[in-house]
C-alpha cells in the first residue's frame, strides 16, 4: 500500500531524474530506493518508471502517483506547522546573516516560501557583510547564519545544507581556455578577484593555492556582477559557485573550469544557538532551502 514515504520518493524522483540523486534527497541508499519502488510496482502489479538515456521517466501510473504526492505531502506539511502553531505560540524574529555572498542568489525564492508557509514569524536580513557573522549571534544581533562552519561553535549549532562546486571563471578568451581544469599553477602571477573577506574564508585560496605555495595579486569587489565585468575585461580570474555564474556562461559573457582533477567542493551550512535551531520554523527553512535550492540551483548535493 502507499506510504507516505513512497510519495517523497517518488516527489524526489521527479525532482532529480536519477535514482541516485533521489536517494540522496530521501536518504536511502539507491538499492533501498530501488527495493522500495520495486515494492510498491509488485503491490499493484503495475510499472511506475520507465529507465531511458536521460534518466527515469513516469508511466501514466507513476504520474498519478505523483499528483497524489504533490497533494499529500503539502497537505502534510502544513498540517505539521498548524500542530506546532497550536501546541505553543511560534510567532517571532529570525534574523539572518549571510556568510556567503552569492546566497542572495537563490535566498529571494526561498523567503517567499518561507513567509507563506509562516506568515507570523518576521524573517528579515541582517544588513551588510561580514567577515565573521557568527559573532552577531553571540552579540544578539543575528539569529541564523547561511555560509560555512565557524572556527569555534561553542554554544553553537549548525545543520548541513548542501555541498556546491566552485569553479574558476576566465575570460572567453583567456589562454587556458582549452584546458579541461585548472591547476593550483595556472593562478601563478595572476590576480585573483575575489569578495572582501579574509583570505582563510576563501576556499581556493585556503584549499589549492597555498598548499602549493603559489604567489599571487588580489583584488576585491563586493558585486558578483563587478567581479564578472572584471574576469571579462581580463583584469584577473576568480572562483566562484556554480550556481552563481550560470547566467553568465549562458550569455558566453565568461568562461568556466573545475578546479584541480577532482574539483573544488565547498559546503554551506546554517548556523545558530541550540534555542533557536530547535524552534520549528527554523527547522522548517532548513527544509526549505534544501528543498528549493535543489530544484532550482546546478551541481548542487545534499551533505
Amino acid at each position: 500500500m502507499i506510504e507516505i514515504r513512497h510519495l517523497k520518493s517518488f516527489k524526489a524522483i521527479a525532482e532529480s531524474g536519477k535514482l541516485a540523486l533521489a536517494a540522496e534527497r530521501v536518504y536511502l541508499t539507491q538499492s533501498a530506493l530501488s527495493h522500495q519502488i520495486r515494492s510498491v510496482e509488485q503491490y499493484y502489479q503495475i510499472t511506475l518508471f520507465q529507465r531511458t538515456a536521460h534518466g527515469l521517466r513516469f508511466t501514466p501510473a507513476g504520474e498519478r502517483l505523483l499528483k497524489l504526492a504533490d497533494i499529500v505531502l503539502e497537505a502534510t506539511a502544513q498540517a505539521e506547522r498548524d500542530l506546532e502553531r497550536l501546541k505553543s505560540d511560534q510567532s517571532g524574529e529570525l534574523r539572518i546573516v549571510l556568510e556567503c555572498h552569492t546566497c542572495f542568489d537563490w535566498l529571494t525564492p526561498v523567503m517567499d516560501a518561507f513567509r507563506r508557509a509562516w506568515p507570523e514569524v518576521e524573517l528579515d536580513l541582517v544588513a551588510g557583510f561580514h567577515s565573521d557573522p557568527w559573532s552577531l549571534i553571540k552579540e544578539g544581533k543575528a539569529d541564523f547564519v547561511i555560509g560555512g562552519l565557524p572556527g569555534k561553535m561553542k554554544m553553537l549549532q549548525h545543520v548541513p545544507l548542501f555541498t556546491f562546486e566552485i569553479m574558476a571563471v576566465l575570460p572567453t578568451d583567456h589562454p587556458l581556455h582549452t584546458r579541461p581544469f585548472l591547476q593550483a599553477e595556472d593562478f601563478s602571477g595572476s590576480t585573483l578577484i575575489t569578495y572582501p573577506v579574509p583570505e582563510e574564508r576563501i576556499d581556493l585560496i585556503r584549499e589549492v593555492l597555498h598548499p602549493a605555495n603559489v604567489a599571487f595579486d588580489r583584488r576585491t569587489a563586493e558585486l558578483t556582477v563587478a567581479i564578472m565585468q572584471l574576469v571579462a575585461s581580463r583584469r584577473g580570474l576568480a572562483a566562484l559557485p556554480s550556481w552563481g555564474i550560470q547566467s553568465y556562461l549562458e550569455h558566453e559573457y565568461v568562461i568556466a573550469k573545475p578546479i584541480t582533477r577532482k574539483g573544488l567542493w565547498s559546503e554551506l551550512y546554517a548556523t545558530g544557538n541550540t534555542e533557536i535551531m530547535a524552534r520549528p520554523y527554523a527547522v522548517d527553512l532548513v527544509r526549505i532551502i534544501r528543498e528549493t535550492c535543489l530544484d532550482t540551483l546546478a551541481g548542487i548535493r545534499l551533505l
